[in-house]
């Protein structure tokens, strides 16, 4: 391993975080100023009573900032999360203020407005200065300042994918300068890549600023082993666990009353994730429904008047959870179709009614499924939910089959829209919806909506 010299690291990232702090403080202060301007007008007639609140607010709302997290360390992480710590330290700041102009009953000796103002631009100013802040640091560390030495233990095939990650993602600022393999045959892989390989005999730990573990959860005494030899260390130690043996979703690390959880398998609705998905599910079917009721009315009159039988086909079929709910749909088939019993597959040898072709072929028939989602079985984008006998069947043939229902089934899905329905490949399907679940977003979802649209009522695989 090259023995240069270490860079002032910690050094760096201490004066970053006082210089967060400072900013954080001077642009709840400056809000404060604008906050009056825009209420009265102009800042020459202050009164000392406003000072001491914009002061007093930004002492407090820095002590809230550092015990939400917000001046850890936030190279190479998903800053989404930033902006949600910094959104609930406002709500604290603001819930700290109300309850001390109540108790105290000053409220009415400050303008209302001029706090919402405040407290408005000082979110908005601490994250807009982060959006500049960040840029600027990862540019500095693509120039090769601000880095951090990383060494990883373990075996190749969970060494290497982090090495070709952080050479991908440069702007991270982790240089992997060293592998220390523990099996010697393995050597020869990071030696095709450039990649110098630890000897403790001969290299110094002084140069490393974090040492990350890469080993698969089934190698507990070997891990065990590897944080004994390095305890003595004054680098960072972390774990990177290997999750390719096992088939996860949406995997994270959550802290429960204290202690730290790896997320393996999660759903992705929970918390405000589910309140936008149901609010985008109501909103949406209630505009769907305007134009749609009288195709629905419609169809329901041709079905009538062209077979015998009810107009709505009732299927039992797996939801949310496991919870099974009845799916409607127009009925396309005869009452007796399926006296025999249910066969999967074949949709297209199944007998159907005189306008039942044309109804599957143009998923016209799917249609009274907006009823689902308005009583909150379904979704309207969401993996298609298959029938409980089949449930039974493919949890044991299809790996990851269950993990599909981590959400609400969907009248449309990502699976749909790439034409994997009807009698297609099932895993094909369990694949893309496990992608779908993995890759949530409102925004993926109006991008399927919009697709339907677009190719995924009419297909060749709809029957």
């Amino acid at each position: 391993m090259k023995r240069d010299t270490v860079n002032n690291i910690s050094g760096f990232d201490g004066y970053a975080n006082a210089f967060a702090r400072m900013t954080d403080l001077l642009c709840i202060l400056l809000a404060g100023f604008l906050a009056y301007i825009v209420r009265f007008g102009s800042v020459h007639d202050m009164t000392e009573r406003y000072q001491w609140m914009m002061l007093s607010g930004a002492l407090l709302g820095s002590i809230i900032f550092s015990s939400n997290g917000i001046y850890r360390s936030w190279r190479g992480s998903v800053r989404v999360m930033l902006v949600t710590l910094f959104a609930r330290a406002y709500l604290m700041l603001v819930a700290v203020i109300a309850a001390y102009l109540f108790f105290t009953q000053t409220g009415e000796d400050f303008s209302r407005l001029w706090l919402g103002y405040w407290l408005a631009f000082s979110f908005l100013f601490c994250v807009g200065s982060r959006t500049i802040a960040y840029p600027f640091l990862n540019k500095i560390r693509k120039h090769g300042a601000n880095r951090k030495k990383v060494m990883l233990v373990g075996h190749a095939e969970s060494c290497l994918p982090a090495v070709a990650r952080l050479k991908k993602v440069g702007s991270v600022g982790l240089d992997v300068v060293a592998v220390r393999v523990l099996d010697e045959k393995q050597s020869n892989y990071f030696k095709k890549i450039d990649c110098d390989i630890f000897d403790p005999e001969r290299d110094s730990m002084a140069a490393v600023d974090e040492v990350w573990v890469c080993l698969p959860l089934s190698h507990g005494k070997q891990i065990e082993d590897v944080l004994n030899a390095f305890k003595t260390s004054f680098a960072n130690i972390r774990y990177m666990p290997d999750l390719r043996e096992f088939l996860l979703i949406n995997h994270d690390v959550s802290t429960v009353a204290g202690m730290y959880l790896l997320d393996m398998s999660c759903s992705p609705m929970s918390g405000t994730a589910r309140l936008i998905k149901e609010i985008e599910d109501k909103a949406l079917t209630l505009l769907l429904l305007l134009p749609a009721l009288p195709v629905m009315l419609l169809l329901a009159l041709l079905i009538k008047l062209t077979s015998k039988g009810p107009v709505l086909y009732k299927q039992q079929r797996m939801g949310w959870n496991g919870h099974a709910f009845n799916m409607l749909k127009f009925r396309t088939m005869p009452p007796d179709a399926e006296k025999a019993g249910v066969i999967w597959g074949s949709a297209a040898t199944k007998r159907m009614t005189p306008i039942g072709r044309f109804l599957r072929a143009t998923s016209l028939d799917e249609l009274p499924q907006l009823i689902n989602v308005l009583r909150g079985d379904m979704s309207l984008v969401g993996p298609r939910p298959e029938r409980v006998q089949f449930v039974e069947r493919f949890k044991h043939e299809i790996p990851g089959y269950m993990q599909k229902h981590m959400v609400k089934a969907g009248m449309t899905g990502w699976a749909q829209v790439h034409g994997w329905r009807g009698d297609t490949s099932l895993s094909k399907r369990i694949e893309m919806d496990l992608w779908y679940i993995e890759n949530w977003s409102f925004w993926l979802d109006m991008k399927i909506f919009f697709l339907t649209f677009w190719k995924g009522f009419v297909h060749r695989n709809a029957c």
